[in-house]
């Protein structure tokens, strides 16, 4: 599913994007619109039973961050139902779709569990293939036996969290893995083919944009077929209200996240699959900061920064290592 060689430095080669994104990508591979739904398969976190610790990191929501993922008691198939019912009500000619276990980490069950599921999402009418969203030290070799043979049936990509290559930054985020145990992760997946999405997030407390453009780098230099980039938002009932509160961080603004994106962009390689450039929060939960509820205004101004700096994805890409922080 590696399509290293659809693009070249040329922002032209990417429709009407200066970037390579994930819209672009799945009409590269399918022909038409494909879109994401995301469900929720019911799994917990180690992060939050104990297995590693209690809590979840410091900006999850009670849902694990799947807040516009189905509900967990509702079988598959409704949820997807309910998920594609808001997709054609904005793009009514849509026909296929990617499964998203998005809530949560969805490789933390046994193995049988897990190919049940996600047996049961490939059943679904209209479902080309599926989007795994998981932790690091959630990868044991069973089920990387598992992604390995769903690879080879279907269309797959396995979404790891790293946030930041920075590991004080880790522990003050709760996030109850190291690097080291991300790029193991990696180089794992990467022998058995599978493509991997990246998480980071831009404004974690302590972090300054050298700390925000070395983890890019580090992902950059990990050769991982995607990444998203998140704004970091802050939502109730999480441990970071606390955090803000004690004046431990503040928020971007608009033009600094703007900025950082595009720098990002310039240093990321071109044949990387942009999945996103901001996430979104519940707009009932969101506390801050209030700008990001612009969604499209702000991709909007991404687009226009990149046209009037006359810069794209990779035009400062170099292939020496990035290295994350200790």
């Amino acid at each position: 599913m590696n399509d290293k060689n659809e693009t070249q430095n040329d922002p032209r080669l990417w429709g009407d994007k200066r970037y390579h994104s994930l819209n672009y990508h799945l009409r590269h591979v399918f022909g038409e619109k494909v879109f994401k739904v995301s469900l929720n398969g019911g799994f917990t976190c180690p992060n939050r039973d104990g297995g590693v610790g209690y809590g979840g990191c410091v900006f999850c929501s009670l849902q694990g961050s799947g807040d516009f993922a189905g509900k967990p008691n509702d079988p598959l198939g409704i949820q997807f139902k309910q998920g594609v019912l808001k997709v054609r009500s904005k793009w009514p000619g849509v026909k296929k779709y990617i499964a998203y276990f998005q809530a949560f980490t969805n490789t933390y069950a046994p193995v049988e569990q897990l190919r049940n599921i996600y047996g049961q999402a490939l059943e679904i009418e209209g479902v080309e293939g599926l989007a795994i969203a998981t932790r690091p030290d959630c990868l044991p070799e069973d089920v990387l036996d598992l992604l390995s043979e769903l690879n080879e049936r279907t269309y797959l990509w396995v979404e790891l969290g790293l946030q930041t290559s920075n590991n004080k930054t880790g522990r003050i985020i709760n996030r109850g893995y190291n690097s080291d145990c991300f790029l193991e992760s990696v180089r794992k997946l990467q022998s058995f083919n599978v493509a991997t999405c990246v998480h980071i997030i831009l404004g974690l407390p302590g972090e300054d944009r050298q700390h925000m453009m070395r983890t890019a780098k580090y992902v950059a230099s990990t050769h991982v077929e995607g990444i998203k980039i998140h704004l970091l938002h802050l939502v109730k009932d999480t441990p970071l209200v606390q955090m803000y509160e004690k004046g431990q961080f503040e928020f971007l603004s608009s033009e600094a996240y703007i900025d950082l994106v595009v720098d990002i962009l310039e240093i990321l390689p071109p044949e990387m699959v942009i999945h996103r450039l901001m996430g979104d929060a519940p707009k009932e939960t969101l506390i801050g900061p209030l700008w990001c509820r612009r969604k499209r205004e702000i991709l909007s101004r991404i687009d226009g920064r990149l046209k009037d700096r006359q810069t794209w994805q990779g035009r400062l890409y170099r292939t020496e290592k990035g290295e994350g922080e200790r």
